[in-house]
């Protein structure tokens, strides 16, 4: 989808032409994605793990089941999902960062998992598929580096079987004033110095701590994938709302 360089959209808390905004967050990740694992277990004191295993145990996966998994970076659901999907099934695992793409791809072969993963280049907003296409499709962390966010959960939605399942994991608002305001003291003043320090990059964590405070929150999220035509939409606050997990169904 070729974007109006006109229109404007956010990037972190800058404002950036739309046309702008994915070569922009191309580079961040091209920087972050040799210390991305690392980086994730500094930024939230391990508690990422915490979270995706939750994500895992709601994705309720059964053997021969196909996966979407998008935006997936290095590969931590595709990993479990494969495992649960078994050698009858298969996990598409894709993101729009080439970098990104191949550090998870090289990861998982490490491991000895690429018998049933398949690695596609791909922007969530359009994604190279028939339509009907997988039973459960996720994204974790990344819908709020995508521009048009209601886009591409209208193309997760499209790729679909009927009865199939979206879960998104991001990073959402805190339920506690208090929390809230100790989380934008821990983000702003820790996280862009742990980057400076271990990844050598204060500005793309400085990005990714905006972006997190321009993502939409619990219930704007919800209505969201309410507009892309999902049902049954709800979501899980984890860590008091410092993140939560949406699933909606397509019948």
């Amino acid at each position: 989808m070729n974007k109006d360089t006109n229109e404007q959209t956010h990037f972190g808390f800058r404002q950036v032409n739309t046309g702008e905004k994915v070569s922009l967050v191309r580079e961040v990740f091209q920087s972050v994605a040799p210390n991305y694992d690392l980086m994730n277990d500094l930024m939230s004191l391990g508690m990422h793990r915490l979270w995706k295993r939750f994500t895992i145990q709601q994705a309720a996966i059964k053997p021969g089941q196909r996966i979407l998994d998008v935006a997936a970076g290095t590969g931590d659901l595709s990993k479990a999902f494969a495992k649960l999907a078994g050698p009858t099934g298969q996990v598409v695992m894709t993101d729009i960062n080439e970098a990104m793409l191949n550090t998870g791809r090289d990861r998982l072969m490490d491991a000895g998992m690429l018998g049933n993963i398949e690695f596609i280049l791909a922007d969530a907003e359009n994604l190279p598929f028939p339509s009907n296409d997988f039973d459960l499709v996720t994204i974790a962390f990344g819908l709020r580096n995508v521009t048009d966010k209601l886009a591409a959960l209208k193309s997760m939605y499209r790729v679909l079987k009927p009865g199939g399942k979206l879960l998104v994991l991001e990073f959402s608002k805190p339920v506690s004033k208090l929390l809230d305001k100790a989380y934008d003291l821990y983000s702003f003043n820790v996280i862009p110095n742990i980057g400076a320090l271990v990844a050598k990059d204060r500005d793309s964590y400085q990005y990714l701590v905006e972006s997190i405070r321009m993502h939409p929150n619990q219930e704007t999220l919800k209505s969201m994938l309410q507009e892309a035509g999902f049902e049954e939409v709800n979501y899980f606050n984890l860590s008091g709302g410092i993140v939560a997990l949406h699933q909606g169904y397509k019948f």
